[in-house]
């Protein structure tokens, strides 16, 4: 599955003029207090200088998915990280044409911080299927791979070459997902404390789900 590599990731760098940026991808829809708690809990222990939350665009994997319009996701997402320093916004791939491949992504954010270290931050689950993402070893050479473990997961299930390059990091395993707060609004049922209250409301202002 691409070039294979039998030493550990690293920590870092130690240049203190070198960042550390996570990138966390995904549709967000909507994004939800889980999303935060991992994205806190991979930048705490990984101490990150920054975490880009990428909403995408045409995720390859949920094409046939209802997805609402990108700017409703982009705005979700930048009031749900609202008062977090560490957490920051990224737009790059709404403006690809496309599907929103990672390794394009990577590359992107590789030219504008080429001097920084890039962290990209995925549920272990998808370690499953990583080799049949687009360029699989060119994502592994540009950035350091990190998968959010969770209990009950099989690490046999992985390909042990792959678990070499990955960074593992335990983070809190909250049960809330984004298919089920939209269901729950279609039905008119209360997502609080399931997504922030500014999401709430902005999801009940602009009649999104129903």
């Amino acid at each position: 599955m691409g070039e294979r590599s039998f030493q550990r990731v690293s920590s870092g760098s130690k240049d203190p003029t070198v960042k550390k940026l996570g990138i966390f991808g995904g549709t967000f829809n909507p994004p939800h207090l889980a999303h935060l708690l991992a994205a806190e809990g991979v930048r705490d222990q990984l101490k990150l200088d920054k975490v880009f939350f990428v909403p995408a665009a045409v995720p390859p994997h949920k094409q046939k998915e209802n997805i609402v319009p990108a700017k409703h996701r982009l705005e979700m997402v930048r009031l749900a990280i609202e008062g977090n320093r560490y957490f920051d916004l990224s737009d790059i791939e709404l403006h690809r044409k496309g599907p929103s491949y990672t390794i394009d992504t990577v590359r992107e954010m590789k030219r504008s911080y080429p001097n920084d270290e890039l962290y990209f931050i995925m549920g272990i689950d998808l370690l499953t299927e990583f080799d049949t993402w687009k360029e699989p070893g060119k994502i592994l050479e540009e950035c350091r791979l990190v998968a959010m473990n969770r209990p009950g997961f099989d690490l046999a299930v992985v390909d042990k070459d792959l678990l070499l390059r990955v960074e593992l990091v335990n983070v809190p395993s909250v049960d809330i997902s984004s298919t089920n707060i939209r269901r729950r609004v279609k039905s008119g049922r209360s997502i609080r404390y399931l997504v922030t209250q500014d999401v709430e409301e902005y999801i009940r202002r602009n009649s999104i789900y129903l």
